[in-house]
This record gives C-alpha cells, sequence and structure tokens, in this order.
C-alpha cells in the first residue's frame, strides 16, 4: 500500500518532471513537438487506410501482455543498469515491438508501443523516481517512428512478413532508424556535449541493442507459427540483461565514474602487475603524473560542474595520446597518471610534453552555476616523469620521483615537462611548499 508521504513524493516528482520539461532547450522541444505531431499524423492515416482484424487485436495485446511480464520479471535489473548508465540506456522493448511492427497493421504498432511505455512510466512513477513524463512520451514515439519504418521496409521489399528477407530488412531498418531517432533527440537536448559516444552509444550498447533485434527477429519468425515458443526467449532475455548488469558493475567497481578513466585502486594493481611483467622480461616503462595547474579557480569561477567538464575534457584528451595497452587512470582531484608500457625516458618525455601542449589548446564550452554559457580555454598542466628501472624498482618508488618531478615544475614556472634528470637543477627555493 502507498502511504501518504509516498503519495506526497509522487506529486512533487510530477511536479517537478513537468516543470522540467520548460527547462529543455528550445530546440529539443521543438524536434520532440514535430516528432509526436508526426506519429501522430501518420497514426491516423493508417488507422483511416488499414483495416485491422480482431485477431490482430488479441496479437497487440498478447505482445503487451509479454513486454510487461519481461518488464516485471526483470524491473530491479533494469533500475540498477539504468542508474548506472552514462551513455544512452538500451532497454529491451525491441524484442516486443519489432514483431509488432511487422505483423500489426500500424495503427496497432503504435497502441502497442503506448502500452509498453505507460507501463514503463508507472513503474518509474511508482518506484518514486524523479518523474519526467516529457522523456517517456518522446522515448515511445521515436520507437513508434522506428516500428513505423521497419513496417514500411517490408512494404517496399514486398515479400511475406514471416520470408527471411522481409525479417532482415525489417531488423536492419528497426535497428539503424532507432539508432538516428534517439541520437538525433540526444543531439538536440545538448547540442555543445554532443559526441559519438553521448549520441549513439558505445559499442557494447550498440551491440546490445543489436543483440535485442536479433532476438525480436526469432519472436518474429516463430509467433505466428508456435506462439507458445516464444515463452523460451524470457530465460535468455534475463540472462542477458543480468550479464550485461555484472559488466556494468565490474566497470564500476574499477572506473572512475566521472572521468571513464581507471580508479586509483585499479590502476596502482595494474601497474603493480606491469612492475613484475618488466622485471621478469628485464624491460622498462614510464610514468607520467599530469597535475592541472590552478585547477581550484574554475571550481570558484564557474562551479564544480564545469570543473567537471575540464576533468572530463582533459581525460579524454589522455586516453587519446596514450595506447590501448597504457594504464590511463585519475589518481584524485585534478592529479592523472599514465603507465607507458615498453617506453624509455625519450619517449615518455615526448608523450608527457605532446599532452602538455594539448591541455594549453583545449577548449571547453560548458555552462556556469547560473547557467551561463562559458568559454574555457589556454589551461596549463604541470607533468612529472619517471620510468622504471631507472628510477625506480617499485610503482612506489617510480611515482614518487614522478611526484617530485610535478613538484619540481610547478616551483619552476608550471606549465612545463620534468623528468627525474631535471631533479637536480631544483633550488632550495623549491623545497618551500606550493599551491596547486
Amino acid at each position: 500500500m502507498i502511504t501518504s508521504e509516498e503519495r506526497a513524493g509522487h506529486r512533487s516528482a510530477l511536479t517537478v518532471g513537468a516543470w522540467e520539461l520548460w527547462k529543455r532547450p528550445k530546440h529539443w522541444i521543438a524536434y520532440t513537438g514535430l516528432s509526436v505531431a508526426t506519429m501522430l499524423a501518420l497514426t491516423g492515416v493508417f488507422a483511416a487506410s488499414i483495416a485491422i482484424t480482431s485477431s490482430q487485436v488479441l496479437l497487440c495485446f498478447l505482445l503487451a501482455g509479454l513486454a510487461i511480464a519481461h518488464t516485471e520479471a526483470t524491473r530491479r535489473i533494469e533500475r540498477q543498469r539504468r542508474s548506472m548508465s552514462v551513455t544512452p540506456h538500451i532497454n529491451m522493448t525491441s524484442v516486443w515491438v519489432l514483431p509488432g511492427a511487422i505483423l500489426l497493421p500500424p495503427q496497432l504498432t503504435a497502441l502497442l508501443v503506448t502500452v509498453i511505455y505507460l507501463h514503463l512510466g508507472y513503474r518509474s512513477w511508482a518506484g518514486l523516481h524523479t518523474v519526467n513524463p516529457h522523456r517517456t512520451v518522446a522515448n515511445a514515439t521515436s520507437m513508434t517512428l522506428t516500428a513505423f519504418a521497419a513496417w514500411a521496409a517490408v512494404q517496399v521489399v514486398g515479400a511475406d512478413t514471416a520470408s527471411v528477407t522481409s525479417i532482415c530488412a525489417a531488423s536492419l531498418v528497426f535497428f539503424l532508424m532507432n539508432a538516428v531517432f534517439t541520437g538525433t533527440g540526444l543531439y538536440f537536448a545538448a547540442p555543445k556535449k554532443a559526441t559519438v559516444q553521448t549520441l549513439l552509444g558505445s559499442w557494447d550498447d550498440n551491440i546490445l541493442e543489436a543483440s535485442t533485434v536479433c532476438i525480436g527477429a526469432l519472436v518474429l519468425a516463430v509467433l505466428p507459427h508456435q506462439p507458445v515458443l516464444v515463452l523460451l526467449v524470457f530465460l535468455p532475455l534475463y540472462l542477458l540483461q543480468r550479464s550485461v548488469l555484472i559488466k556494468q558493475l565490474e566497470e564500476l567497481a574499477t572506473t572512475d565514474q566521472k572521468t571513464q578513466l581507471l580508479n586509483a585502486t585499479t590502476w596502482q594493481q595494474g601497474a603493480v602487475r606491469e612492475v613484475a611483467r618488466a622485471e621478469r622480461e628485464n624491460g622498462q616503462f614510464g610514468a607520467l603524473m599530469i597535475d592541472l595547474d590552478h585547477f581550484k579557480s574554475i571550481n570558484d569561477t564557474y562551479g564544480h560542474l564545469a570543473g567537471d567538464d575540464v576533468l572530463k575534457g582533459v581525460a579524454a584528451l589522455v586516453k587519446a595520446e596514450t595506447r590501448t595497452q597504457d594504464l590511463a587512470g585519475r589518481f584524485g582531484g585534478e592529479e592523472f597518471v599514465v603507465l607507458l608500457t615498453s617506453s624509455s625516458k625519450h619517449e615518455s618525455v615526448a608523450v608527457a610534453e605532446r599532452i602538455r601542449q594539448r591541455i594549453s589548446e583545449m577548449v571547453i564550452r560548458t555552462q556556469d552555476n547560473e547557467g551561463n554559457p562559458v568559454v574555457i580555454e589556454q589551461r596549463t598542466a604541470s607533468v612529472g616523469v619517471a620510468t622504471y628501472p631507472l628510477d625506480g624498482r617499485t610503482i612506489d618508488e617510480v611515482m614518487a620521483s614522478a611526484d617530485a618531478s610535478v613538484y619540481a615544475a610547478k616551483r619552476n614556472g608550471r606549465n612545463r615537462v620534468v623528468s627525474s634528470p631535471d631533479l637536480a637543477s631544483v633550488t632550495e627555493e623549491a623545497l618551500e611548499p606550493v599551491a596547486a
């Protein structure tokens, strides 16, 4: 039973969600309004021109029932997955919408999507989450238009709906158009922060979406002939969602959520393994410690959210300037660390200098605490370089040398790279405390 406090929470969440709509970018509101109007107009045209049968209505509600049952069976998993998603969240509605898009008239497909997303919205409301009805409407509209596109693809192909050609054509169009509609909406929601990954998701996200479309294609192939066998997809779907959640939990435990680099603990563990490998193979590696100069002034001037955007920009830059086998992590605050596998002192200094130069050229477009657009540029960093085994036989010794080099760089003017041999030139004055 829902208590009076919970009802108050629901009302508050709905009020916040309604007000949030008007805080959205005008282009997003216009795009969403146009999408809804287009979807409703097409649904009206289809309803006036395409007849429906009682069996099709029954099939529509069968798919809706299966979708709701699946949502109820996996809602705890989905709630956890959604809370940890940093890219567009991939739900599993495609499994049930794709068969409906091909086997049902478009107007019934629109009804199917409406029922599914009404239930998803209810679950969000019942869970006392912040409710944003406009987002539910936008997502349902994108899914409906995607289904219409898949239906149109089958009409163009002209083959039987159960044929391999129709199923493949519908699945491909469904996958592509879902990405187009979702990505376009996300772009209008935050154009200044738009990247390929934020709009289209990661490779893992797209593989997951492709998997749901493939399962939907299998449901489409089985449903007209052996509808009972559709129940067999529940267990694979549950295991798929559970495995994705486990992967997200593993990433959460090893990744700094703000920058998506390795967290300090995971970086340290990887560095210890690299020391063991280098010792075993008589090899070498470089270590960089990167400290942003006067970072506190960014937070003080523009706010912590702007500071977070700077950290994310530096993290992306560091990843772009290092190799996949290197270890890039966030050590805390405004400090980043990089382990360059099989790199000499000279090679490590060259990478450090390239990163320092890129940071000085970086331009971050963000907002201050009042929502005013700001441009943050001409930032600098002090970079310390150390190598194994020249500067230490353990990772702690190597990083202590890199840290001393950062300290020297700051005392000698900042915005420079200092390696361990340069420390001999550090004067007694450089041993005095220095502000970050």
